[in-house]
């Protein structure tokens, strides 16, 4: 648990659970929407380009009447609890708000509330913002409009960092070579030692990492029968160990800066143990930084690698919708195998699957 002297201790490391088709990659995507709406709404303004919000608008798709989208976000930064968040739709910012809670005194400010009719600045900021509040574009947002100028408070500039510093990735992003090709070199450069005892603990083989910079080549090298050393493209090398490489930089990236980490399908091309490993990593006292990754990988649904809040489930309902809930939630038995009882349907967030066959007239 991280403990930041309140009276609730955070996680470390957060499990979601759930069916194909239950939501659970939709909840990673929509951090990367809310990401993306918070660091580029600033952008293409009056220069004809289509705006972010046309780009993140995504509508619940089954229903006629296409409402409204909402993201909010709760983040301790600091000494401080921001509440932040917005509604939206294709064409325009319809609500906008933030509220900060001091964790000594409990006592909790408004910053600013925003609708399509009026902005009210909290007393805190007031001074500061009046002049400028006429002049943010409906499809801005004011939180991002306002960590652009150069005003006496930073409050803007914390929230909107603290946002944009949580990582979140697709498991598309694990196969773009992209990434790769822009970190792996500062890696190489600056922390190649503690990169290769990284890939001699998870047992691949590398002994040595190098690149050419102008080609943007990357090279393994691996110990051949007569003792010398051997190298190999990098992208010659199997999938997990690419990935397994990609974790590491975010893995690095999160502690050591003590960033929110949020993965989609982490376990795919992973051994279990290498999960495990990789998972460990942030059970680093020295860090507050957190993984939230989504997962089929039941091998570690028990007690003794999570307690239950850290188990969470997506359930679809008949009508489409997902929830997510802990199995901290759940009456659980002291001796219940949480893997098995999972397995069994007890907490949801399984296909529920028919007897069907391949053969005609069956």
């Amino acid at each position: 648990m991280i403990d930041i002297d309140t009276k609730e201790k955070f996680l470390r490391v957060a499990a979601i659970y759930g069916a194909n088709a239950s939501g659970k990659s939709n909840f990673v995507w929509a951090l990367q929407l809310f990401r993306r709406i918070v660091s580029q709404s600033l952008n293409n303004v009056d220069d004809g380009a289509e705006s972010v919000l046309k780009k993140c608008s995504k509508p619940f798709s089954f229903e006629e009447n296409k409402g409204n989208s909402e993201f909010e976000i709760v983040q301790i930064l600091r000494d401080e609890e921001y509440q932040y968040g917005f509604e939206y739709n294709s064409e325009k910012i319809v609500m906008e708000w933030l509220y900060r809670k001091s964790l000594k005194t409990n006592r909790k400010v408004t910053i600013f509330e925003r609708t399509m009719q009026k902005v009210n600045l909290g007393v805190y900021v007031r001074k500061k913002c009046e002049a400028y509040k006429d002049q943010i574009p409906p499809e801005t947002l004011l939180l991002s409009f306002f960590n652009k100028l150069k005003l006496k408070t930073d409050i803007f500039k914390t929230v909107y960092s603290g946002i944009t510093d949580v990582l979140v990735f697709m498991s598309d992003d694990y196969e773009d070579t992209r990434f790769l090709d822009a970190l792996l070199p500062k890696v190489i450069d600056g922390k190649k030692e503690k990169l290769l005892e990284f890939l001699t603990a998870i047992d691949i083989g590398i002994k040595d990492i190098t690149y050419k910079e102008k080609e943007t080549l990357f090279f393994t090298f691996h110990k051949g029968a007569d003792g010398e050393l051997y190298p190999l493209n990098l992208y010659d090398e199997s999938e997990g160990t690419i990935k397994s490489i990609m974790l590491f930089i975010h893995a690095h990236m999160a502690i050591i800066n003590d960033y929110v980490l949020v993965m989609d399908e982490l376990n795919v091309k992973l051994h279990p143990l290498l999960l495990k490993f990789f998972i460990d990593l942030f059970y680093d006292n020295n860090s507050m930084a957190q993984l939230i990754y989504t997962t089929h990988d039941t091998t570690l649904m028990d007690k003794k690698f999570f307690r239950r809040d850290q188990i969470w489930f997506v359930q679809k309902d008949e009508l489409g919708h997902s929830e997510l809930c802990a199995l901290s939630d759940f009456k659980v038995r002291s001796d219940a195998s949480f893997e098995k009882d999972y397995l069994a349907g007890v907490y949801g967030g399984i296909p529920f699957l028919k007897e069907f066959s391949l053969k005609e007239g069956e």
